[in-house]
């Protein structure tokens, strides 16, 4: 069935929320909030092949390395390997003193007891209950009014406090979360959260974590947040409870959510790594948390090796990470188009004269080496790429620093063969190539077999042999320097006129095992300009190969 031309005839705007003096659009985020993984929950229930003990075992431990202090490890109720899990971490001592494992129950006697059982001498513990309060869930699905869906939250919260009083040597917190928020009436949500908080006497010693979710994202992020700050203002005792988010993203908008919501007043936030959850998944922990970073603010998460996080959350939920996910992706900081690698290639160099510490990389809003990544995915090369991609290939996988005049003259190279090839380039075809364009590879027409240099007055002579076409000859020529004796002897031996243009060398490397690299522009015979490229450990003979390499251009 195709799309309606009149989609209003199947589905109806979100409504506003009326709000007067909304005060989150000014709001700016000072600090992290609290970070809740429900990677082990709301992400495992997702994956296709769920994980097994040995998996969540690994990603527990990797949530732990990263810094998370507060894991939902389950639903200890939804079947054996759930709670045989949980007891496995209790009875194992493998939960950290500094770390708070929390727990998700429906609102049934049966499945608390069993929640409660599954935790039992834990030493510190959050048990998540949780019912649907929206109107599709009431009329649809319950076939209940108000009255009976708030009874449902009433009656669980007073087996929460009769369980935990069997268990007094846990430090037992709880969590409430009026599921399907985000589509539901706040004056209900509102009286269903007061009537759970009468029941559970929550202080601000111990406070009482409500989760406002969005456990489908209906609206866009600005109505959530709306929906947010008018709970925080309307809250009888905002001292005695924690607002949590849960935001989804199925409007693919959930990291903003989180982001206006935590701006809205909200303390807390539960998401997974990547985003991984129910249909188009959670709000992803990594991209928020670094969003606050490249913002000058600790997320208090490490995210300092980020391609061992990726292999180990691919390995445990058998899902690709893409390669365009935000910061952990393959490509994220890497550029192919021409000016893009242009104006990252300046900014790196124009961050290493800088006198301060602020990254300031045109297109890089994060630099690659705070999150473990080299710098040489940065820029890749393909049909589309220009000079200042290839030279910054050269100079990070050989060190060679390329003029501009050069850079622009081995790009043409570099077009036709990705042109040819009609695929990326890699640095190995890139630098195989660079060595055939220049007769670094040993098999120009002309090399160098061997020379010196001589004092004659005020000059510098110079004497040496050569292959040309195959055949060893003497040369000698007298100038000024090195370079202008050189230019004397070929342009003798050869026959032709050799003008020198442009002249440049530099180092690779440092220490006892440093190279020099030489590059020369110069006119032969008056024609279009040629280069040459010559490198070796010492910098004189770099310096003559570079223009044996210019006379290819011949």
């Amino acid at each position: 069935m195709p799309m309606l031309t009149d989609p209003s005839q199947k589905y109806r705007s979100f409504p506003r929320v009326d709000l007067p003096g909304r005060t989150w659009p000014d709001a700016v985020i000072t600090a992290p909030p609290r970070w809740l993984s429900t990677d082990m929950r709301d992400g495992n229930q997702a994956l296709i092949d769920p994980m097994d003990a040995a998996k969540k075992q690994r990603f527990f431990d990797l949530l732990v390395k990263i810094g998370l202090k507060e894991i939902e490890v389950g639903f200890p109720s939804a079947g054996e390997t759930e709670f045989n899990f949980i007891r496995g971490l209790v009875d194992g001592g493998k939960i950290p003193d500094d770390v708070t494992v929390q727990v998700l129950t429906q609102s049934r006697r049966d499945l608390i007891e069993k929640t409660f059982e599954s935790l039992a001498g834990v030493h510190r513990a959050i048990v998540h209950l949780y019912n649907a309060v929206s109107p599709a869930w009431r009329e649809v699905v319950f076939g209940l009014d108000r009255a009976g869906v708030k009874a449902i939250a009433v009656e669980g919260a007073n087996i929460l406090m009769e369980q935990a009083a069997k268990y007094p040597e846990t430090d037992w917190h709880f969590e409430y979360s009026p599921e399907t928020f985000s589509t539901a009436e706040l004056d209900f949500s509102l009286e269903v959260c007061e009537a759970v908080m009468e029941v559970l006497q929550p202080n601000p010693q111990k406070p009482l974590i409500l989760n406002l979710p969005a456990t489908v994202e209906a609206s866009s992020p600005n109505i959530y947040a709306d929906q947010i700050e008018w709970m925080c203002r309307n809250i009888s005792r905002r001292d005695c409870v924690v607002i949590s988010l849960h935001p989804h993203n199925d409007r693919g908008s959930g990291i903003a959510a989180a982001e206006l919501g935590l701006m809205a007043g909200a303390d807390r936030i539960e998401g997974c790594l990547f985003g991984n959850g129910e249909r188009t998944g959670n709000v992803d922990l990594v991209a928020l948390g670094l969003n606050m970073y490249t913002q000058g603010m600790h997320p208090g998460l490490d995210f300092s090796d980020m391609d061992e996080i990726v292999k180990t959350v691919e390995y445990c939920n058998q899902l690709k990470v893409p390669e365009r996910h935000p910061y952990a992706g393959e490509l994220v900081f890497t550029a192919f188009s021409g000016s893009h690698q242009d104006a990252i290639k300046k900014g790196f160099a124009a961050q290493e004269k800088r006198n301060d510490e602020y990254w300031q990389v045109p297109y890089l809003p994060l630099d690659p080496a705070d999150i473990g990544r080299s710098y040489e995915a940065v820029i890749r090369v393909n049909s589309q790429s220009g000079k200042g991609g290839v030279a910054w290939v050269l100079e990070q996988d050989q060190g060679l620093k390329l003029p501009k005049r050069l850079q622009a003259d081995f790009s043409k190279t570099v077009q036709a063969l990705a042109d040819a090839k009609s695929m990326e380039l890699s640095s190995s075809d890139i630098w195989q190539a660079f060595q055939t364009r220049y007769r670094l590879d040993g098999r120009g027409k002309y090399q160098l077999v061997d020379y010196e240099e001589r004092k004659a007055g005020n000059d510098r002579l110079f004497v040496g042999r050569i292959i040309a076409d195959g055949q060893e000859i003497p040369v000698s020529g007298r100038g000024n320097g090195l370079i202008s004796g050189v230019v004397d002897a070929l342009s003798a031996a050869l026959g032709i006129a050799i003008d020198i243009a442009d002249y440049r060398e530099h180092a690779i490397g440092a220490g006892s095992k440093a190279r020099a690299a030489a590059y020369v522009e110069c006119a032969i015979d008056g024609r279009s300009p040629c280069f040459g490229v010559g490198v070796d450990e010492d910098v004189a003979t770099a310096s003559i190969k570079a223009v044996l390499s210019a006379l290819e251009g011949i």
